[in-house]
């Protein structure tokens, strides 16, 4: 058992729950954080609250608080220039925000308009998670006004990597660029409401034939390297 009234206690214990993570689901590194891990230059990825975890009691056990809280955030750098990034891991909590995981990507998008970096948003998120209750929506707000502000100030590239829907799906329709990845879907509305399949009218081709798609990706590898 570690000894946490020593130092070296104590990095043993950080280490420990640092590992933890990385694989936050005990089932290996997340597609999330292997995004993040390819987009950027090898080894200048620092993540940042990588031991966030949200605070509900609702949901009872120790096990139902994975760190990162579903979102990987940091910086690094892209052929050496410096950049924030977000990835969103469509793994944890069916890919839904909550309070902390909304805290986390306000405080990155709040770095990188006081350094003046570009953002880059890589998405898979299925919208508010309704269990921590009206705080999600308070933490949209928050970002959707972070992302507001940094139109125009810093250039904003948007990834869908995975289905991102309902009001989950605005924030990365007001970057510089979108890049749009087959086989995922970017909706709003759904599919029992729409009276059809999400990549029907919220797909790669769709997106692309409206013009909301600025670039479309046969897979996750290209979509990084278009950001690239």
């Amino acid at each position: 058992m570690t000894d946490l009234k020593t130092t070296a206690g104590k990095i043993e214990d950080l280490d420990a729950k640092l590992a933890e993570s990385r694989a936050p689901l005990g089932e290996g590194e997340p597609a999330a954080r292997t995004r993040v891990t390819q987009l950027l230059d090898e080894g200048s990825f620092v993540e940042t609250d990588a031991l966030a975890r949200h605070r509900s009691t609702d949901f009872g056990r120790e096990h139902d608080r994975p760190y990162t809280d579903g979102v990987v955030t940091g910086y690094g750098t892209i052929d050496g220039r410096r950049v924030c990034v977000f990835s969103q891991d469509g793994e944890i909590f069916d890919g839904t925000m909550g309070e902390v995981y909304a805290e986390k990507l306000t405080k990155i998008y709040d770095l990188a308009i006081k350094t003046g970096v570009p953002v880059i948003g890589i998405y898979e998120s299925t919208g508010p998670r309704v269990q921590e209750g009206i705080v999600t929506m308070a933490g949209y707000a928050r970002l959707m006004a972070r992302v507001s502000q940094a139109s125009g100030l810093i250039p904003q590239i948007s990834v869908i990597a995975g289905n991102t829907s309902g009001i989950a799906a605005f924030a990365p329709t007001f970057a510089d660029v979108l890049i749009v990845t087959q086989g995922t879907a970017l909706h709003q509305a759904a599919s029992h409401v729409a009276g059809a399949e999400p990549e029907t009218f919220g797909g790669a081709a769709a997106h692309a034939e409206s013009g909301t798609a600025h670039l479309v990706a046969s897979d996750d590898k290209q979509a990084l390297s278009l950001v690239r």
